[in-house]
């Protein structure tokens, strides 16, 4: 079995090493003519290396992440709270829901404008549109995943003398998981998305704004070390929400 698996691993790293490989030779003997400029990869990691070295890359990388914590933790905690209330009481969901539906639709980045107008730039607008950002598909796919569960799982707990809220702390929540971190992915997806897009537009720190200065410098190999940067951090907050799904599981 450990056999296998490293070999579907090292299968797995063949694609990349190609493309990799392309890509160095494809910008070595200059294929690509005109305007477009193609830094070869091994000059990209060496400004990775020099970005890193000299503490450029780690500066604006703290910023990003800082706001993406502060509004990601937040706008989850707040979607988890609302989607459990939405989800098991009617009366609430009856209430809010057409709210929710109204608003959901709303990319975060579309109240950007008006986030400016009210709260100026500074630290707090990044950081309240990664909590909308978080904050809707967690709650959608709480509600969606409370709903899901079966009734014959709560029938069976108030047999066997479960309370209501028994009932939603040790059945309800537990057998919506799934559905709620599918959301906190999609949240965590999107979160780096947008405090990129809003660093872009009106941050001076962060990945977003080094790689708008990049662009002002026409320094193309720095604006890819920041997509490998971005393209990472999603990559490993999908490895630990699903490192986390598993271990809640076995619960």
């Amino acid at each position: 079995m450990k056999n296998k698996k490293y070999l579907s691993a090292i299968w797995g790293l063949v694609p990349i090493i190609i493309f990799l490989s392309l890509w160095e030779i494809i910008a070595r003997i200059k294929i690509i003519a005109g305007r477009v400029y193609l830094p070869p990869f091994s000059l990209v990691l060496t400004q990775l290396y020099q970005l890193t070295l000299n503490g450029t890359l780690g500066f604006h990388f703290m910023k990003s992440l800082t706001r993406l914590l502060f509004g990601f933790l937040g706008g989850s905690l707040a979607g988890l709270l609302m989607g459990v209330l939405m989800g098991w009481y009617k009366l609430i969901n009856k209430a809010l829901n057409p709210i929710i539906n109204l608003l959901y639709p709303i990319p975060a980045l579309g109240w950007l404008p008006i986030l400016m107008l009210w709260l100026g730039i500074g630290e707090i607008l990044p950081i309240l549109l990664i909590f909308l950002s978080s904050f809707f598909p967690v709650l959608y796919n709480t509600v969606t995943g409370i709903k899901n569960v079966g009734q014959e799982y709560i029938d069976d707990a108030k047999i066997l003398g479960a309370s209501n809220r028994d009932i939603l702390l040790l059945v309800v929540i537990p057998l919506s998981l799934p559905n709620i971190f599918t959301g906190l992915k999609l949240g965590s997806g999107v979160a780096w998305r947008v405090i990129i897009a809003a660093e872009m537009v009106a941050i001076p720190t962060g990945i977003g704004a080094l790689m708008m200065k990049a662009e002002s410098l026409m320094r193309l190999d720095i604006i890819i070390v920041c997509l490998m940067v971005l393209t990472f951090m999603c990559f490993l907050f999908e490895r630990i929400l699903s490192f986390l799904e598993k271990r809640f599981n076995k619960f």
